[in-house]
């Protein structure tokens, strides 16, 4: 199929009914199944959760059937690496953290292929959509942390006392790269980007038991394997390379091997445009306001997946907005 009929695409959710969720997403204007909702994972291929393309002509398809069709026309020539071993490189989530995640890490890419098969790591980053007062979230360990000792700790059921917390408000934007130990604490809505990886290691569960009455499972030596614990009580991350002309201002918020992440915030009237010639997709969020993106309307919070070699692009605001704009770094 050509490549020429390639436009910005937008997607089904799909819903995750986790233990720590609850209601919240409906803060955000989402319509949502009974019950509890812990992610909405808004554009995924993956064998835990596939989104389906809900505009144009590939309206019903797959994610992974439209890589299929389109290969690296869709996804860019900086993800070969992915397209060879058949995935998607990335994964975007909305979380709702209704009650506390389990401290938890994720393997490297390396890691992750000797261990869990054609599965890739997970380095992630998180922006804060919405927190309660004294929101928090945990990164890294507190100084002096000893594998030994936090091994214990955990088998004794008392692990606080090495976590390291930081509070976090709306707004704010965490890193986590692969081996970080972390957990999202309750009050916290969170927009999530990272690679295509459904791979947690659960290292500790505040002692609580899940749906079924059991206590959910703990992954303690594939856990400590990859825990960085150099990664000793870091701080909110900064951002880089403001650009400002008055109308359009972009920040960059996160960048690693797999993505760049950047908010762009744009005043009323305000537009930027943009040229995909095949090297990266890009993956454009609302989180406040409203755009039109070529023809394609978007409002907070919904992301569309400009395919790599689409052409050019204008993101338009008539009452301003702000966004998120991820894609693959040379």
């Amino acid at each position: 199929m050509a490549s020429s009929k390639l436009y910005p695409l937008t997607f089904s959710p799909v819903f995750k009914d986790y233990i720590w969720g609850g209601r919240n997403l409906e803060r955000i204007g989402r319509e949502i199944p009974d019950g509890i909702i812990a992610e909405s994972w808004e554009i995924a291929a993956h064998k835990d959760g596939e989104s389906t393309v809900t505009n144009g002509a590939l309206a019903g398809k797959r994610l992974s059937e439209v890589q299929t069709m389109y290969g690296l026309d869709l996804i860019g020539t900086r993800n070969a690496w992915a397209h060879e071993r058949g995935l998607f490189p990335l994964l975007i989530k909305i979380l709702d953290a209704n009650r506390p995640l389990s401290v938890q890490v994720h393997p490297n890419d390396n890691y992750a292929l000797e261990h869990e098969g054609n599965e890739l790591g997970k380095t992630e980053m998180w922006v804060v959509l919405h927190a309660e007062p004294s929101a928090e979230v945990i990164l890294g360990v507190k100084n002096e942390t000893e594998p030994d000792a936090f091994r214990t700790a955990i088998e004794a059921g008392n692990l606080e006392q090495y976590l390291h917390r930081i509070p976090v408000k709306t707004g704010d934007h965490i890193c986590v790269p692969a081996g970080s130990l972390h957990a999202i604490m309750d009050g916290l809505l969170i927009a999530e980007i990272q690679q295509n990886s459904n791979t947690t290691y659960r290292v500790y569960d505040w002692n609580r038991v899940g749906n079924d009455g059991q206590p959910r499972p703990l992954h303690i030596d594939r856990a400590l394997d990859v825990i960085n614990f150099a990664q000793t009580e870091p701080t909110l991350c900064d951002s880089t390379g403001v650009t400002n002309d008055g109308a359009v201002a972009s920040v960059e918020l996160c960048r690693n091997r797999y993505f760049v992440t950047e908010r762009v915030t744009l005043k009323p009237g305000a537009s930027i445009s943009g040229n995909l010639t095949g090297e990266t997709l890009e993956i454009w969020g609302v989180i406040e306001g409203s755009v039109t993106l070529n023809e394609l309307a978007l409002d907070a919070v919904q992301f569309s997946l400009l395919p790599a070699k689409m052409g050019t692009y204008t993101v338009t605001s008539e009452e301003g907005a702000t966004l998120l704009r991820s894609y693959t770094p040379a």
